[in-house]
């Protein structure tokens, strides 16, 4: 069953990416693939369930693959899609915006 996008693109944008744990995978997963244990590392202060259910859903999105390697034991690689490494442009106009920021209250 499709989802209903909303009628406004920011929207959409903001759907697919509101919640932070989202953005920072996808700022790790810009650099390549990773595994699981690897993303729970870089993002830090995340619970195993919240990480797990946030990458179930960008995978729901289409943002990024899931590749599960049946050993013993087993991991998981995540790596972006076409469509999540097209939110670059959005994350480095972050980057540049929150580092104008911390320059300017950083003086005051």
């Amino acid at each position: 069953m499709e989802k209903e996008l909303p009628a406004c693109p920011v929207e959409t944008t903001l759907m697919l990416i509101s919640d932070r744990w989202k953005v920072l995978i996808i700022r790790d997963l810009l650099e390549g693939t990773k595994r699981f244990g690897e993303l729970k590392k870089s993002i830090g202060n995340v619970s195993q369930k919240v990480l797990t259910a946030n990458l179930r859903s960008m995978e729901e999105s289409g943002l990024l693959t899931r590749k599960v390697f049946p050993e013993v034991p087993p991991h998981t690689e995540y790596t972006l899609t076409e469509t999540g490494y097209s939110l670059k442009p959005i994350l480095d106009a972050m980057v540049v915006w929150g580092e104008n920021y911390k320059t300017e209250h950083s003086q005051k």
